[in-house]
């Protein structure tokens, strides 16, 4: 992976290239590459059962955290809230199906739901019996400036 600045990954894991990505020639100037750009299956799993995949930390995102997470049929996440930072969280299914406990309901969620999550709302993920695939965002509230009519 080529970072931002134009040095390697923020790993020294060797990753296997997908041959349908090609990372942009090297320059002689760092700050040419204003992009960064990795397929997740490049992420090694981390966390219980390796569930989780930081990709924040992998492309070097400063201004939002975003994770991947794959939970096998019938898994609990991890529960927890964001009052500690601050953070605002947005979930969005892309595989499976299964439910978020949210402070204390269950919230039925499937491929393509999306949940957001004020920073002190106790949630957790529970996978389906197909399990569950979903990114989840966060920033703090208030960090983001609407600009136009979108």
């Amino acid at each position: 992976m080529i970072g931002r600045d134009g040095g390697t990954a923020r790993s020294d894991r060797r990753r296997t290239p997908d041959p349908e990505i090609r990372a942009p020639p090297r320059s002689d100037t760092l700050q040419d590459i204003g992009y960064s750009v990795i397929n997740v299956e490049e992420i090694e799993g981390s966390g219980p059962g390796g569930a989780v995949r930081f990709v924040r930390r992998e492309l070097g995102v400063e201004a939002f955290g975003i994770n991947w997470f794959e939970l096998g049929s019938g898994a609990e996440g991890k529960e927890h809230d964001e009052t500690g930072s601050g953070q605002e969280e947005v979930c969005v299914v892309l595989r499976g199906a299964g439910h978020w406990r949210v402070d204390g309901a269950e919230v039925p969620m499937r491929t393509g739901s999306f949940i957001r999550f004020d920073p002190e709302t106790v949630r957790c993920p529970v996978a389906g019996p197909d399990g569950m695939t979903f990114v989840s965002v966060g920033s703090r509230r208030g960090s983001y400036e609407p600009r136009g009519p979108f």
